[in-house]
Formats: structure tokens, sequence, C-alpha cells
């Protein structure tokens, strides 16, 4: 059952998962889960390879341990460049603490701990419509935080991002699961801090779920909807045991969705990666299946395998003819990048870009010749065939010059050798173009993903919350976990 990892060159064509495949599928989970074995197709691992792999999840935790701040349970959203607080990379790092349990890196009481401290801080923090001094509304939270956990300037209000702040609480709601005070409050603030949230005062036009709110100018003018990285809002807001949005509220997140074709992978498009990785981070959608899916014969684990093996054919097509591309480099995604212009290299002008949210698929292409290693990283649980060679080749071939003390940083650009009046980063004449900084919400799928990858960790977990049960039963799923699942009320 195991493929060889780096000589794989077939891409598979599109055919719908068989009932056999689709029970195997469900019934493997489980099966692989119990057993502690990965939950993604079987690949042999070289020693060499495992050891990097050990490192990378290793340095990965140690930027969330490090550098979030231990009084509040702040997370910066980069670094080391100063910077606010990202509440999603909170999520993120809510999420890599249970890891570094189990991985030997802290004690579980140390854990705890800072769970207890992240969930307190959040839990107390001011909340109301006032425009400055406030941590929220209505149970969300503001997309970035100052260190005093207030809102950063006129930032909105984020319903996505507090989707993956709760992800991470309810994580360790199910994690932390033993008889002791500190476990039990860790239980209760993340139970509170979830039912605290009003899906419905954010669903300005139902069924459907604003993206943001800003005191100064209301709701945003758009709802969530078609396939990104918010699905997991949707799953959380119809799960609520007290502001549930209602079941038709997937109807609206569903309506938009794009079926196209790219590199010979038929799946639902959305170009970056981060797309098909965060929701996923969380929630086990291998064997099981809504609507859209059945209609299609794939589940959303298949099409985000699908996805990454598309944007991996992409990149050894290199139709734009951007250095290093190719079988083992690669992966596009909302990263940094070097600049905001055009730079003529080798007689041809080429256009890069700051911080974008790059992607290659059937109706979009935005592509600067910039490489995140979150891309390939975060997919490992989807396709390890050829995500796991991509990271260590990215390792081996760039060096120092991309992987450091807390891991992969957060971009590179093998093209741009030359001398350009850089926004951010460095540049080596050699090799490219490197970023100086660390992003937390590209760290987070990477050490989560590679977790899940091996053990399973964050979905075996997930997959007993009763509030992810009844969400996804709420928005239409059946079959797999799903179906042996207590019910709930």
């Amino acid at each position: 059952m195991a493929l060889t990892i780096g000589t794989n060159r077939r891409r598979t064509r599109w055919t719908p998962l068989s009932p056999l495949r689709r029970l195997l599928a469900g019934a493997g989970i489980a099966l692989l889960t119990a057993c502690g074995t990965p939950l993604g197709p079987t690949v042999p691992v070289t020693p060499r390879a495992q050891a990097f792999l050990d490192t990378l999840s290793q340095r990965t935790f140690s930027f969330f341990w490090e550098r979030t701040d231990p009084a509040t349970g702040l997370t910066p959203d980069r670094w080391p460049t100063p910077s606010f607080s990202s509440i999603a990379a909170v999520g993120f790092a809510l999420t890599a603490y249970p890891v570094g349990v189990e991985r030997g890196y802290i004690s579980r009481a140390a854990a705890r701990d800072r769970v207890l401290t992240t969930l307190r801080f959040f839990w107390h923090a001011p909340q109301g419509a006032a425009a400055s001094g406030m941590t929220g509304y209505n149970g969300f939270f503001y997309h970035f935080l100052n260190a005093d956990g207030s809102r950063f300037q006129t930032v909105e209000l984020s319903t996505v991002d507090t989707a993956l702040l709760l992800a991470g609480a309810l994580f360790c709601q199910q994690y932390f699961d033993g008889p002791d005070a500190g476990e039990a409050e860790v239980r209760a603030l993340a139970d509170s801090l979830y039912r605290r949230v009003d899906w419905q005062w954010a669903s300005v036009r139902p069924p459907g779920i604003a993206m943001g709110w800003t005191p100064e100018q209301g709701f945003h003018g758009w709802d969530w909807k078609g396939y990104n990285e918010a699905m997991i809002v949707y799953v959380l807001a119809m799960g609520s045991p007290t502001h549930p949005v209602p079941p038709t509220a997937w109807n609206v997140w569903t309506a938009d969705y794009k079926w196209g074709t790219f590199y010979g992978e038929t799946h639902l498009g959305f170009a970056p990666l981060f797309g098909h990785q965060y929701s996923h981070v969380w929630l086990d959608l291998k064997g099981i299946q809504d609507g859209p899916m059945r209609s299609h014969g794939s589940d959303y684990f298949e099409n985000s395998r699908r996805a990454t093996i598309s944007q991996r054919a992409y990149a050894i097509d290199n139709p734009a003819g951007w250095a290093d591309y190719g079988r083992n480099i690669w992966g596009l995604t909302a990263s940094d990048g070097p600049l905001d212009g055009t730079v003529t290299i080798d007689g041809r002008p080429r256009l890069f870009f700051t911080y974008s949210a790059r992607g290659a698929t059937f109706n979009d292409v935005r592509d600067d010749g910039t490489l995140a290693p979150t891309a390939a990283a975060g997919s490992i649980a989807f396709a390890p065939e050829i995500a796991i060679p991509a990271v260590v080749a990215m390792r081996e071939r760039y060096g120092d010059d991309l992987f450091g003390q807390y891991g992969f940083l957060d971009a590179f650009n093998p093209t741009l050798k030359v001398s350009a009046p850089l926004h951010h980063g460095r540049i080596d004449p050699a090799l490219g173009w490197f970023d100086t900084d660390y992003l937390g919400i590209d760290e987070g799928p990477i050490i989560a993903m590679l977790e899940n990858y091996r053990t399973g960790l964050v979905w075996s977990r997930m997959r007993k919350s009763p509030y992810v049960i009844r969400g996804l039963r709420q928005a239409g799923f059946t079959g797999g976990w799903l179906a042996a699942a207590p019910a709930t009320p």
C-alpha cells in the first residue's frame, strides 16, 4: 500500500469515489486513528526525512510557545518584525500546545496552564460596541489586537478569525479531559467562549454570515459564500446551542461553488492552498459528504488532495518560467512577498507583490514566483507522497536562508536575485529573495497538519465535539465517522 516518495509523476484523472472506496475511507479513519498511524496515504519516509519532520514540528511549535505572551496568551501575527497579535494565530497556538505535549516538548501541566491563561484572558477581556478599548463584541473578536488585548487601530470584528480562535479552544476542550480543576476550567471556559458568540447577530442578511463588522461602518457588505477558508464559520454557527443559524445557511455557503479541471484534476476551486487547509485543521472531512460532494462523488479531503496535486503539476509545467519551480519546489498560498512593482530580470519585466493571496487553479492564477513552504507543509495530510519530498527539498536546497529558529520562514522567491527596492526580506544573489519573518497563520497549518498526518490528533479529538457533530449534520453531512458519532441535543 506504500508509494515511493518523490518518483510518482502520475496525474490522477478525476473519477467519482466508488461506494467501496467511500466505505473503506470511512472505516479506515477510525481504524487508523485507533492504531495511531497516519490518516493520509501511507508513504515510506526515509530516516533522514523523518528526522527533518521531527525538527520541523519542534521548531514550529517553539514559535508558538516562545513568542506567545505568557501573561495573556496573545500570539504575534509575525516575528521578528514587531507586530500586533492575530486572533487566528492564537487559535493555531491553542492547537499547537497539545501537539507539544504529545511530542514531549512540554509537560501536560505547562500546556494546560498556558491554555488557561489564554482562555481566561479572552473570557474576561472587554466586549462592547465602543470603537476603542474593546477586544470584541457579541462574542466575536477583532482580527488584530494590541499587546493589552484592545482593538488594533480600526480593524474589523472578524467572523472567520473568531472561528479559528474558537476551533483552537474547542480542540483544547476535547484534549484536556482530565479530572483536575485546571483541565475542568479549560473545558468550561472553552464552552463559555463558544456559547457567547451571537452568530444570529452576524447574520445580517439571513441566513448568510457577514465577513466582518466595525463600530464606525457596521457590517461589511459581503457574506461568506463559495469555497474558501471559512467553512468552519458555518459549521460552528450551525452547531451553536445558543445562537445558531439555520441549516439553510449551508445553502448560502455552497451556492457559489465553482467546479473545474486544472492540470488533470477536477475539484472545487479556490486558488490559494490555505483555503483548502484552514478548516481542515480541525474538521475531519475524509469519507463524509454533504450534498455538493455527494453529487460529485467526492469529499472535501479528496478535494484538497486534488487541489494540492494540481498546484504541483502547475509548478512542474511552470508556464511563466519562474526560477526553480518543479516537482519538489512548489506551493502558492497567501504569504509575504518582496515588493509591489516591476523588476526587469534577464531582459524580461517581472511583476512582484508584497503580501498577497497567491494561487493557481482553473479560474484564477496569481503567481509572481513567490513560494510559501506552508503551502506544501500544510498539505502533508492530503498528499504526503508529494508534500514530504517538497519540504525536504526546500530545506536542503535553500538551507539556513529559508529554515531557521522557528522552522520555515514565511516565503521565498528564487527568481528575484537582482538588487531591487524591497519592501521586506533580503536577497541572496545566488538563491533569490527570502523573507525574514515567521507568520503565525502560516506556521499553524504546518504543525497541525503534520500531526494530523502522523497521528490524527486534532481530528480524533474534534470528532468528539458535540458542536462539530451537530454543525456537520445540520449542513447535511453523512457517512464515515459521522454515521457512528453520538446524537447531539
